[in-house]
């Protein structure tokens, strides 16, 4: 199973850093990247419920499904986050 893992965490200063070549990425492709990842959990974790119903493995099918839930609610925050902080920056007055 794929992992969500966030990169660019510079510890010893102590805020993101992002570099020159991250940076030219684009926050869209980011994002896609991620949700691709999060596509892939939610495949790994139907995967695991027809191997269930073939004779796997019940924890296997149990852990691949909470991980499954958990990335889309982590993804769902996100979203939300986002959206909060775009309703602000509208807010804004210039």
């Amino acid at each position: 199973m794929a992992d969500i893992t966030i990169t660019g965490l510079n510890t010893a200063k102590g805020f993101m850093h992002v570099d020159k070549k991250e940076a030219a990425q684009g926050f869209d492709k980011i994002m896609q990247d991620t949700i691709g990842k999060l596509y892939q959990i939610q495949n790994d974790a139907e995967k695991a419920v027809q191997d269930l119903a073939s004779g796997a493995d019940v924890t296997q099918a149990i852990v691949a499904m909470e991980k499954a839930d958990m990335s889309f609610q982590l993804m769902l925050e996100v979203r939300n986050k986002l959206l909060t902080a775009y309703e602000e920056v509208m807010r804004m007055q210039i």
